[in-house]
């Protein structure tokens, strides 16, 4: 559920899509399911303007309104709130840390070629690795394209949601993800869970982020993208942490989980 910053670069590109969309009568938003239909019908001539191809104009027609995605989301203001202590007891933080500390040990080669490629050390990547999915154990069972399209047809949000929207759609155009690809409730994909938008900016490799080796490296490439300083600490590297989740106990509980793993 880091979707909460996941996305703030696209912040400019989705100004730009919306604006350009606007000129050509751009697909109207909606509050319930009645007018998503009608909706996909629209964003579909926006989509191909901007690149989409055959088969994510297919996944596109083929996703259904996701009534669970709109629900988590409603609720969503509750799951960052108290103190950092009492998010991270709900989150599990000393069971992070005690399996973090044994995958940084059994995964040693992998995480020593990470930090060596991208400056970024072991522990902030096992701490939001367990913060997201629980080691991998739970990425979610939501369709990831009905998911990102539902929320870029929602009235809440969609300017945040668009370039991520159309991110999902030249996924499907790659590979990376299929017109029945699961993930998060909010379209956050594999171990580390990506936004659809985050996944093409800075996923390495196949970009198939439920692959874990693909995840953890581009986990550590978004935050080296995001102001991530070698060898400085985490104190230092706040601000690349809050380029991942923008809730400040989000990003105080990962930088003391991660000084704990690392410091085993």
């Amino acid at each position: 559920m880091a979707f909460l910053a996941k996305g703030k670069i696209f912040a400019a590109a989705a100004l730009m899509m919306l604006t350009a969309a606007t000129g050509a009568q751009a697909a109207q938003c909606g509050r319930t399911s009645a007018g998503f239909e009608a909706w996909k019908a629209d964003f579909a001539a926006e989509a191909k303007a901007n690149g989409v191809g055959s088969k994510g104009l297919a996944a596109l027609a083929r996703a259904t309104y996701a009534t669970k995605t709109i629900a988590v989301d409603r609720a969503l203001h509750k799951a960052f709130s108290g103190s950092v202590e009492s998010f991270m007891k709900r989150r599990g933080g000393s069971a992070i840390i005690a399996k973090g500390r044994a995958l940084k040990k059994s995964n040693a080669a992998l995480f020593d070629k990470i930090e060596r490629t991208y400056g970024v050390p072991p522990g902030v990547l096992l701490a939001i690795w367990g913060m997201e999915t629980g080691f991998g154990a739970s990425m979610g069972k939501q369709n990831t394209v009905s998911a990102i399209l539902t929320l870029t047809y929602d009235c809440r949000r969609p300017e945040f949601f668009y370039p991520h929207g159309i991110a999902a759609l030249k996924l499907v155009d790659r590979g990376a993800l299929s017109a029945s690809s699961v993930g998060a409730a909010h379209g956050e994909i594999g171990h580390t869970q990506f936004l659809p938008g985050n996944v093409l900016k800075y996923g390495v490799g196949s970009k198939n982020l439920r692959d874990k080796s693909t995840a953890l490296a581009s986990t550590a490439n978004f935050l080296k993208g995001h102001g991530w300083q070698a060898g400085a600490g985490y104190q230092a590297n706040m601000g690349a942490i809050a380029g991942w989740n923008s809730a400040s106990v989000y990003q105080q509980a990962i930088a003391r989980m991660a000084t704990a793993i690392d410091g085993d």
